[in-house]
């Protein structure tokens, strides 16, 4: 199916910088294509270092004015800017499958998701309070304020191209903060319109940039190591995130990383195995499994393990596999070949190690990249399965005995983003909670994310939150003033 929007001018092929939209100065395009058709959307501007660095000088020059503005006056634009995000709900979510592939239903919610950080911080934003701490001697008083870092840099993914976006800049723009936004060259055309509209809502120009490229490492390194940017966010992989968080060192600039996860889902005897299977379909499968967050490993007890199994089989052969753009479709095409080859090198290797497939484990039909929807049995700690990120449609059942059997195996990575499990028992409920080493927790739940909760992971799935009030403080420096001679 063509891609159809109702307003084409959301569909930008240029980056954004310095309030216009710019080609590179090589004159060099890069293709996006449609996962689900191969069909070509747009040639994009592939930028490099040097235009890189223009962006990052623009947003340092729109700096001053911007930080000066009061925080009434910033939340006035981000409003205006979620007003025009949702007017184009449509459109956006439209343009996100086409490139991206998740289904229809998906990205209009992702778009509203997205928003809701804009509209979140926006009031955020006013209540950045500081302090008047009690003075430690006579004729002296001590003030803590609390002041914008400074030019942001970043680098988000292709997985959510429009809310990893929006819970970066959000809050760095309601705080004062300019921003240089490298995206995904996977999906660029989501930055894009972004863009567009944060243009028509009266950022003004240097305030939001975006810096398309193919040139990954080129344009990290300007970001991470240009003294004009004082802050780095990160939202990929651990791997990766190590080497930007080592190239910010040179700097000293202020990190947050959203990075790698292995969630466990655990389904105790207890549970509501109804509930629990429902949760797993929607924390597994959204996004195709493509999400940092999802369920990486479904730990079953071995009294509930055959009937739970039982039950996602059933959900998981009713999900309609096609195009995202297609009414009914539940799962879309993987990101690209190197994904759907991951998931072929993980379930061979998984069931040489003695797994079963009960549902799926092929390429699908329909060919190209998509994939069919997967339960795979009888997993263990020694597979690969259990160590990587699948970022696939395969759900993986392990068996576990009893409680702290539960526990040992999910605080058995180095991984430490969400998790989740379903239990009635209230002692049980208390003690897991706390047992488990994540950053974030869903307790019968299988979805989590929010604009007024913190997300964010611990031990090697990153550093920093992001959403809440918690949020904005990344973005910003405190600043202690002492007055004498009073």
């Amino acid at each position: 199916m063509p891609l159809t929007l109702k307003d084409r001018s959301l569909l930008r092929a240029d980056a954004y910088v310095d309030g216009s939209w710019s080609p590179a100065r090589s004159g060099a395009r890069f293709a996006v294509r449609d996962p689900a058709t191969g069909e070509r959307l747009a040639d994009v501007t592939d930028l490099d270092a040097a235009d890189a660095d223009v962006a990052v000088r623009a947003a340092a020059r729109a700096f001053p004015a911007w930080k000066a503005k009061t925080a009434k006056e910033r939340a006035a634009i981000l409003r205006t800017w979620f007003n025009l995000i949702m007017a184009n709900q449509e459109d956006l979510a439209r343009l996100m499958t086409a490139e991206q592939g998740k289904p229809l239903a998906e990205t209009r919610g992702e778009v509203a998701y997205g928003a809701s950080f804009i509209e979140w911080f926006a009031e955020e934003g006013k209540r950045l309070y500081g302090d008047v701490i009690p003075s430690h001697a006579a004729g002296k008083r001590i003030l803590v304020l609390k002041e914008p870092v400074g030019v942001v840099g970043a680098i988000t993914p292709w997985n959510f191209p429009n809310a990893m976006i929006t819970r970066k800049c959000a809050p760095a723009l309601a705080a004062g903060c300019t921003f240089v936004i490298k995206p995904s060259e996977e999906t660029p055309l989501s930055a894009l319109a972004l863009a567009e509209l944060a243009h028509r809502a009266g950022v003004p120009a240097g305030v939001f940039n975006v810096v398309t490229s193919t040139r990954a490492a080129e344009v990290g390194l300007v970001l991470t190591q240009s003294a004009l940017v004082r802050k780095f966010t990160f939202t990929g992989s651990t791997a990766v995130g190590k080497r930007l968080m080592a190239q910010c060192a040179t700097t000293v600039k202020k990190v947050s990383l959203e990075l790698g996860g292995n969630a466990p889902f655990i389904v105790f005897d207890d549970a509501d195995l109804e509930a629990a299977a429902d949760g797993a379909m929607l924390s597994k499968f959204r996004n195709m499994g493509q999400t940092c967050v999802c369920a990486n490993r479904i730990l079953v007890q071995d009294k509930v393990y055959e009937a739970f199994a039982e039950r996602l089989v059933a959900r998981a052969a009713q999900l309609k596999v096609g195009n995202g753009a297609d009414d009914g479709v539940m799962q879309g095409p993987l990101i690209n070949g190197k994904a759907v080859e991951k998931v072929e090198r993980l379930l061979s290797d998984a069931t040489a190690k003695g797994a079963k497939l009960a549902l799926g484990g092929h390429r699908h039909p329909l060919g190209g990249t998509f994939f069919e929807p997967t339960v795979l049995t009888e997993v263990t700690p020694a597979m690969d399965i259990a160590r990587e990120e699948i970022f696939g449609p395969v759900a993986t059942l392990f068996r576990f005995k009893d409680e702290a059997d539960a526990v040992r195996i999910a605080n058995d990575t180095s991984y430490g983003l969400a998790a989740y499990f379903y239990a009635r028992d209230v002692g049980r409920v208390m003690r897991v909670a706390e047992a488990l080493e994540y950053g974030i927790i869903g307790i019968n739940e299988g979805i989590i994310s929010t604009e007024v909760a913190p997300f964010g992971g611990v031990k090697e799935s990153g550093i920093g939150r992001e959403g809440s009030k918690y949020g904005i403080e990344d973005y910003l420096e405190i600043k202690y003033v002492l007055l004498g001679g009073l």
